[in-house]
């Protein structure tokens, strides 16, 4: 399907937030204007793109997927970003939420294992003109210690359980969410570091590919 010309997208990008989003009370106005500023076309196959803002998520090849709408609307709202936040990405993936992430927060380092959608995701969001965001090669289930403490960590693929590695890399007051359980299904985790401890929250189920490397799944 061909990409939607520039009028027809941005009209498919408000009925997307309308429909899709908001109908499901996902209401904060910095997540929506993000999501607005960030054409979701430009992050999927190009034989796809006419599918960009139906209501499911994607494949962009190497056995990954771009997500849902709602879902990158619900994880980024309930990561809960500022302009003053550290932002740490597990899995770059298109770009597409790493692109939206980049638009609330202060600094946006984002880990990717799949150098090809590494390097697509940075044209992409180069493209766009964004330029708090650095992309890093690497296993993500690790982190990036060397420049911990992140305020936030959203970590777009699924743990059987949350990595030890990343909860460490969060600063006291920080926030991370993932989708933690089995390799087919999971429930979205927040993980809020408090002083002397971590308090974990499971909020809605969900479907992610698995987070494969030291502290995730093996294969």
């Amino acid at each position: 399907m061909a990409i939607p010309p520039d009028g027809e997208s941005e009209v498919l990008r408000r009925r997307m937030i309308d429909e899709q989003i908001v109908a499901r009370g996902l209401r904060h106005p910095d997540v929506l204007n993000a999501i607005r500023s960030v054409p979701r076309e430009l992050f999927v196959p190009s034989d796809r793109q006419g599918e960009a803002y139906e209501d499911r998520a994607l494949p962009i090849g190497h056995g990954q997927t771009i997500s849902q709408p709602f879902i990158v609307a619900y994880m980024t709202e309930h990561l809960a970003v500022t302009s003053r936040c550290r932002v740490l990405e597990i899995g770059t993936g298109s770009g597409y939420q790493t692109a939206i992430l980049a638009r609330l927060a202060g600094t946006v380092a984002s880990v990717e294992r799949i150098d090809a959608l590494r390097h697509q995701a940075a044209r992409q969001i180069t493209a766009l003109g964004i330029e708090n965001v650095t992309l890093y090669a690497g296993d993500g289930s690790i982190g990036l210690p060397d420049l911990a403490p992140f305020d936030r960590i959203l970590v777009t693929a699924a743990a059987p359980k949350v990595p030890v590695a990343l909860t460490q890399q969060l600063a006291p007051g920080g926030r991370m969410l993932i989708p933690v359980g089995g390799s087919k299904e999971q429930r979205l985790q927040r993980v809020d570091r408090l002083e002397h401890r971590t308090i974990e929250t499971p909020l809605l189920a969900c479907r992610f590919v698995k987070l494969l490397g030291t502290g995730g799944w093996k294969r």
